[in-house]
């Protein structure tokens, strides 16, 4: 871990911290009610054994391979799984702290993980963190109780990682160590120039992986204001243009909306579900809606 985090808290990060908790936990009450339940709870059944048919089992849970070899007639038999770990992997390079209207993207970042993990706790499930830029920054394993969700907020607003760069390889590897059953991860990022399809694939097969693309407004269009120095936050290269040009604007704009394009096919042809998340609009409904999908599926 190469970042640091600020063991004395100032009161304005206190204050902030507080705030995201109080806020998140009234969204929770008003707008989440049922909503978290319906989306993660309504298919958390386990497959546990396969035994042999009595009568007035359900003929529709028959496991026909197993009557073919046998035999005999067999069934599925499942369970109820109620609890569940949530892991949000919250990227902190360099990008993250940039905001153009009133929020940076890690401090949404903060504000959703914190949402979701109130969500969490009112239903028993277990939330854990791991903190990452092209390093494993900070983890958090999976607890509960609302002290535990303090951590969570604590740790995305005020680490500070000596990184600039994003690299997905390491925070995932790290989630398939540390994390041997099926979870549900919530993966935060901007996901600026980097490669992540091969990696963020084959997790998708043994967890249950949801992409929130955290955006700002600037990042997808220019201001006609004349010249302006565009610098990579995570690699430092700099172009200078002329905003003024308005083919420039229109291009940068295509730009950024193929790339868009491209990562939501990917994340729909990986079978991973994806939030689009922009720092000028409020995510709750967009969060809502989501669960809202997510219960018909």
């Amino acid at each position: 871990m190469n970042g640091t985090l600020c063991g004395a808290i100032d009161e304005k990060l206190l204050a902030k911290i507080r705030s995201i908790q109080i806020h998140a936990k009234y969204l929770v009450n008003d707008a989440f009610a049922g909503e978290y339940e319906s989306a993660f709870k309504g298919r958390g059944i386990a497959f546990e054994e396969v035994r042999e048919y009595y009568p007035g089992d359900d003929i529709r849970r028959i496991d026909w391979n197993v009557m073919a070899r046998t035999g005999r007639p067999h069934v599925k038999i499942f369970h109820d799984e109620r609890e569940l770990t949530l892991l949000f992997l919250v990227d902190i390079s360099a990008s993250s702290h940039f905001g153009t209207v009133s929020k940076f993207k890690n401090e949404i970042a903060a504000e959703i993980t914190a949402l979701l993990s109130v969500a969490a706790m009112q239903n028993n499930d277990k939330v854990g963190l791991i903190v990452f830029s092209d390093e494993i920054e900070r983890y958090l394993p999976p607890k509960k109780g609302r002290a535990h969700t303090w951590r969570l907020i604590r740790d995305i607003l005020s680490y500070r990682s000596k990184s600039q760069r994003t690299n997905f390889q390491k925070p995932i590897d790290f989630l398939n160590t540390v994390l041997k059953r099926k979870a549900i991860a919530f993966l935060l990022s901007d996901f600026q120039g980097v490669d992540f399809e091969k990696t963020l694939r084959a997790t998708a097969k043994h967890h249950e992986l949801i992409a929130v693309s955290i955006q700002d407004p600037r990042e997808m269009e220019l201001p006609p204001i004349g010249f302006i120095e565009l610098e990579d936050a995570e690699t430092g290269e700099s172009v200078l243009i002329d905003t003024r040009k308005s083919f420039l604007r229109t291009q940068f704009t295509k730009s950024v909306r193929e790339v868009r394009r491209d990562q939501e096919l990917f994340f729909r042809s990986a079978g991973i579900d994806s939030l689009y998340i922009e720092t000028d609009k409020p995510y709750v409904d967009r969060i809502v809606r989501y669960f809202r999908e997510r219960e018909k599926k």
